[in-house]
């Protein structure tokens, strides 16, 4: 049995819903994998070839198939590669290299050579959003535009949020629905920003089957952030629970005064529905 999954049939039945979100995938695509030092990675691709790349890097117990809702607006002006973070519930190898090292920033060389990529824009939320920080602090000649959506590792995890989640787990389909609502937070007030239901689903189903990561992010120093010379967009969510927002916004501020901030005061730790703010960003002259 996988390490990852807690029973052979739980890793399958992710597995089938996930290649159901991408047989609905709403542009031409092409799916495959690219080989890593720490194994395969898969890949959903799609926009014109020749279009600036942008690489998008997904959160923590999810895969590419939370970026189907942007890919049409974002694939208008750019090449996307959606990539499956090792280790987590994709199609990528299983591999959890320790992330304090720099393991992630080899796995994304080997990724980008795969892709024959040199120079590109990078998105990443939650734990994506630590990956690409991680990549842009030690390879910031590379990266064109980051833009970091709830980014870990700037201000503190908040694990008091632990003794909240960790009982309703214990109470069948209802008490994981109700953690992931309460991990998610809020919907804006028009619901233009939150998940659709059957996405939603997919991740109580995750949440239900996969074995999370529970090694501790690393905090970036101040003097990583300051190597973030390229534009930078920062989405914060401040009824964030799992992460401190206000922290991340502060040190971001100091340390980083070029970068944009948009600070949602009333969205928690689901961010959605910021496609137009993130393309107006990476269009930019």
């Amino acid at each position: 049995m996988s390490s990852l999954y807690r029973t052979e049939a739980g890793a399958q039945l992710i597995a089938r819903r996930y290649r159901e979100f991408l047989r609905f995938w709403p542009q031409p695509n092409r799916q495959f994998h690219v080989p890593t030092r720490y194994g395969e990675t898969f890949v959903v691709s799609c926009g014109e070839d020749g279009a600036p790349p942008l690489l998008l890097l997904h959160g923590a117990g999810s895969n590419s198939a939370m970026w189907i809702a942007d890919a049409p607006a974002w694939s208008a002006r750019f090449k996307l590669y959606a990539v499956d973070v090792i280790g987590e519930p994709g199609f990528s190898a299983e591999s959890r290299p320790p992330l304090k090292s720099d393991a992630f920033a080899l796995w994304l060389d080997d990724v980008l050579q795969g892709l024959e990529i040199d120079r590109f824009s990078l998105i990443g939320i939650s734990l994506g959003g630590w990956l690409a920080l991680d990549y842009a602090t030690r390879r910031p000649a590379r990266v064109d535009r980051l833009v970091i959506i709830v980014p870990a590792g700037i201000g503190r995890q908040r694990w008091s949020l632990l003794f909240k989640v960790l009982p309703l787990l214990l109470l069948g389909d209802w008490g994981r629905k109700k953690a992931l609502r309460i991990v998610i937070g809020p919907a804006p007030a028009n619901n233009s920003g939150d998940i659709h239901p059957s996405y939603r689903d997919f991740m109580a189903l995750v949440q239900q089957h996969f074995r999370p990561r529970m090694e501790r992010l690393p905090v970036f120093a101040d003097a990583a952030l300051r190597q973030l010379g390229m534009p930078v967009l920062a989405i914060l969510g401040g009824k964030d629970v799992i992460l401190d927002s206000a922290e991340t916004r502060q040190r971001l501020q100091r340390h980083t005064p070029h970068a944009e901030i948009r600070y949602l005061a009333e969205q928690g730790h689901g961010v959605f529905g910021e496609r137009a703010a993130i393309l107006q960003f990476l269009s930019k002259a």
